[in-house]
């Protein structure tokens, strides 16, 4: 993403996700660990949460060629990259994540399509129940021997599942809290792209599990906004590509963030993003955005921006970059701030 960790670190990134099925593919979990583990073979080391690759085996079940098979022992596919056949089990899925040594990891789940009929998502989610369980064996089993070791064993966290429909996102979240994770998360293709019914699933969830572990709505955080509304009711964690991926894109976090009586909002009269590549900022000399601390507000202009980017400068990509994340981060300050005045 053209960022280093020291980037990531001055950007005041505290924890950052890897994904468990594309490092198998690529470079191979055996490889990682034989150099250290993960924070030493990327040179970060604050903490690390892996998810297990769920989400991308089913992303490749919907790609034309069906690149993979689901069934009930795991997860058969080709690699997008040469073509190997390789088959995950949630055995397999929890060992390559030991091995990469992360210090949270992800059950193996099922994320099905929201447009499938109930049916099939009430058995892919009897299925993530089934995977969640052996999840959590091979887990146990893993962290045993780990420590006999005298190593450290990562945080284990379960997948709740059920697609847009309330009764089996709430039958999903008694069942998955049942069982001893040391935090819970909400999967599957509508948190996060659905906006509207991620807030309603979260309402209808959130008063079934622990309240002193955390909950964490995978894939969501395209839009500031999104993470304001999800930390109003009680979500402590989320992952989103988006601020990067925008950014390569030409658009830009913008507006100012307020925190109030009513908690921490963004007023902006551009929307909360601008696309650079608009001509009006050709000869536009502020900061993307006034407000903001970050090395690309400090130091560049709007124009030099559509510059960069309108001549395909790889320069572009790493200030959009470096501006984004800080944009989020700063949102996740504000929260911060705002929580700990209310306490």
């Amino acid at each position: 993403m053209t960022l280093g960790p020291d980037d990531l670190e001055n950007l005041g990134a505290e924890i950052i996700l890897v994904n468990a099925l594309h490092l198998h593919l690529r470079p191979g979990e055996d490889l990682i660990q034989y150099l250290g583990g993960i924070h030493n073979f990327m040179g970060f080391q604050r903490p690390i949460l892996s998810d297990s690759g769920g989400f991308q085996a089913w992303s490749l079940s919907k790609k034309g060629a069906k690149l993979s098979q689901i069934n009930d022992d795991g997860v058969t596919f080709k690699s997008p990259w040469d073509g190997s056949s390789h088959f995950i089990t949630p055995e397999k899925a929890i060992e390559i994540e030991h091995k990469i040594g992360s210090d949270i990891i992800m059950t193996f789940d099922e994320c099905a399509p929201d447009d499938a009929d109930k049916d099939y998502i009430q058995k892919s989610m009897i299925r993530t129940h089934l995977w969640a369980e052996r999840s959590l064996k091979e887990h146990q089993k893993l962290s045993q021997k780990e420590k006999e070791e005298g190593k450290n064993s990562p945080l284990l966290f379960g997948i709740i599942q059920g697609g847009p429909f309330l009764d089996l996102r709430k039958e999903s979240a008694k069942f998955i809290s049942s069982l001893p994770f040391d935090g819970f998360a909400l999967g599957g293709e509508t948190i996060g792209y659905n906006m509207d019914k991620t807030l309603e699933i979260i309402e209808e969830v959130k008063p079934l599990l622990p309240a002193d572990k955390p909950l964490y709505t995978m894939g969501l955080g395209s839009n500031p906004q999104d993470i304001i509304e999800v930390v109003k009711r009680g979500v402590d964690m989320f992952d989103c590509v988006n601020p990067s991926r925008i950014a390569r894109h030409g658009d830009l976090y913008t507006g100012k963030i307020v925190i109030d009586n009513q908690g921490v909002k963004i007023e902006s009269e551009e929307g909360g993003i601008i696309n650079i590549s608009n001509s009006r900022y050709r000869n536009d000399n502020k900061p993307i955005d006034e407000d903001c601390d970050c090395y690309t507000c400090q130091n560049f202009s709007r124009a030099y921006l559509n510059h960069l980017y309108l001549n395909k400068e790889p320069l572009y990509l790493r200030l959009a970059t470096i501006h984004n994340l800080r944009y989020m981060l700063r949102v996740i300050k504000a929260l911060r701030e705002n929580i700990n005045q209310t306490i």
